[in-house]
């Protein structure tokens, strides 16, 4: 039997990557693609919790541009998370993987409000946790969230899957054709070079609490396995090389 390399981890999907090609929306088959890499990972008897954005329907810091207020809009964008979550939810538990989103708003008629101790028994128990509504608080982004949940729940790694990038580079790769992907780097590394991995927030509290993490891309069907079998796939981020 294959040999996961991680046992606990945190699945950050950005907000495109529930669009798929069309980018905005919810794509069905893009879902149920992602679910099925996910029930791969529970069959390796992973435990898996998942962080969805928002992106591909609300963002906070367009709808701050547009006159709306900050607060406000990040609210708006912590529902929009709710939606994709939801939504993989179904996905997930149609190919029987049970499942349990929580929120950190609390709206008990349509998911658990999110409780640590909580989250991790169901892990225990194999089911797949999806945290939505970020972290509850306007300004912080799904990417602080994912750090944050990860460190709550003692994750052992940060996947991030994304819809338009293999990795980590040097720039961007579409406006660049210099540009140089990452094998590996350090949190400081990304800071220092304002790489925008994550937002500053979020790589710092990864840096602090030991957390790695694997950029890598979800548009390739297997990835998420391969990434928690160990194959040298993306960029790997962490504290020192």
């Amino acid at each position: 039997m294959e040999q996961p390399k991680y046992k606990r981890v945190v699945l950050k999907l950005s907000g495109e990557a529930m669009a798929g090609n069309q980018g905005f929306g919810i794509e069905a088959n893009t879902i149920h693609s992602i679910a099925t890499q996910v029930k791969e990972l529970i069959e390796l008897n992973v435990e898996v919790a998942v962080v969805v954005g928002g992106g591909n329907i609300w963002r906070g810091i367009s709808g701050s541009s547009q006159g709306i207020d900050r607060a406000t809009a990040d609210y708006m964008g912590m529902l929009a998370t709710v939606m994709n979550s939801l939504a993989l939810q179904d996905a997930l538990e149609t190919i029987e993987v049970p499942t349990r989103v929580q929120t950190s708003i609390e709206m008990q008629q349509i998911a658990e409000p999110y409780i640590r101790r909580r989250a991790i028994r169901h892990l225990e128990k194999g089911r797949v946790v999806i945290f939505a509504s970020g972290t509850g608080n306007p300004f912080f982004s799904t990417d602080t969230t994912a750090a944050l949940r990860a460190a709550e729940i003692e994750a052992e790694v940060i996947l991030m899957a994304k819809n338009n990038v293999d990795g980590v580079y040097s720039a961007d790769p579409k406006l660049d054709p210099d540009a140089q992907k990452y094998d590996q780097l350090t949190y400081m590394e990304v800071l220092n070079k304002n790489l925008g991995v994550m937002d500053s927030t979020a790589s710092s509290l990864c840096m602090d609490n030991h957390i790695p993490l694997l950029v890598f891309s979800i548009m390739e069907e297997g990835n998420i396995k391969r990434a928690i079998l160990g194959e040298k796939i993306g960029t790997l981020v962490k504290g020192s090389v």
